[in-house]
């Protein structure tokens, strides 16, 4: 299956992130390697482009699609792994890093990842296939209370007790092992009046489910820590998020780096000593315009935020 993707916001990402065109970049997630391909252009001989991606069809794509090209390095890998990797092969500091969250077109479509809630599929939604925890193991042996506790927190559905508490009941009958038994579970647990409303009703269970088996919170809160460390002062980084979530954990750490004090009201003089360690480059996040989420609906969900590492 060839890994064809669509790249959200494209032309904005590559101007806000490029400065030079002899530094060092990073896409942590490469996906099918538009926004990586749009950059290399703009990229001098001297330039370096460094690529991560856990999925092995992404990978072997890119590996197709840009080889013979000396300036692009490619990892099957994590980016939690962003701050070693770089340090181990002497690709420190990076003039420009990027993230593109969420799941991949090629993922949402391909029936046996078990991503989607449109394919009868294997419970998987390992985005890592080399990783062992799959949806099909927490639906089936994570308790009631730690099932409402990701559908609720990551999928943020109001009827996670209720979906739970099915899940619970037909398990105890027989194994739930596909997509299709999911969905189906999820609609009896949700009341009618609730399914007629809004998006698709297992949308958010299937949210919450991808997102705890590949620790994607987790593991962003990690890497938006290092992409700091790694920057060179004057470098970007450039994030686009998908979900309230994501958009939430971005938001609240540029916040945190902007160095604002937090010493009480009362105090004359602060003593906190806090200092600014980036300057935000928009605001307010960048949406995808009417033109392009008609032509990729994908897209209609997504915010791009910027941040400049400041000298310190």
């Amino acid at each position: 299956m060839a890994f064809q993707h669509k790249s959200v916001l494209l032309t904005e990402t590559v101007d806000y992130i490029f400065t030079v065109p002899d530094g060092i970049y990073v896409d942590c997630t490469l996906g099918g390697g538009g926004h990586s391909e749009l950059l290399l252009q703009r990229l001098s001989s001297q330039g370096r482009l460094v690529c991560f991606d856990q999925d092995e069809a992404a990978v072997k794509n890119a590996r197709d699609r840009f080889t013979g090209d000396p300036r692009v390095s490619i990892f099957q890998k994590n980016f939690a792994e962003l701050e070693q990797t770089l340090t181990d092969h002497k690709m420190l500091p990076a003039v420009g890093i990027m993230f593109d969250l969420g799941v991949s077109s090629p993922q949402l479509d391909e029936a046996g990842r078990g991503f989607s809630y449109m394919h009868d599929a294997p419970l998987d939604m390992r985005m890592d296939r080399r990783t062992a925890l799959t949806a099909e193991e927490i639906v089936n042996y994570w308790s009631r209370e730690d099932l409402t506790a990701i559908i609720r927190e990551y999928g943020e559905e109001k009827w996670a007790l209720r979906i739970a508490r099915f899940i619970e009941d037909y398990r105890t009958q027989e194994q739930i092992r596909t997509t299709g038994q999911l969905v189906d579970i999820i609609k009896r647990a949700i009341p009618a009046a609730a399914r007629r409303e809004g998006p698709h009703p297992a949308k958010r269970t299937f949210q919450a489910l991808r997102i705890a088996v590949n620790r994607e919170l987790e593991v962003l809160e990690t890497a938006i820590d290092q992409s700091l460390r790694c920057l060179a002062s004057g470098g970007r980084i450039v994030v686009i998020t998908f979900h309230s979530l994501e958009d939430r954990i971005v938001k609240k750490k540029f916040q945190s780096w902007l160095g604002k004090c937090t010493c009480p009201p009362s105090f004359p003089v602060c003593r906190c000593g806090a200092k600014p360690l980036i300057k935000l480059i928009n605001k307010k996040p960048l949406v995808p315009s009417r033109e392009e989420e008609e032509l990729n609906p994908r897209a209609r969900s997504s915010k791009l935020r910027v941040a400049e590492k400041l000298q310190v």
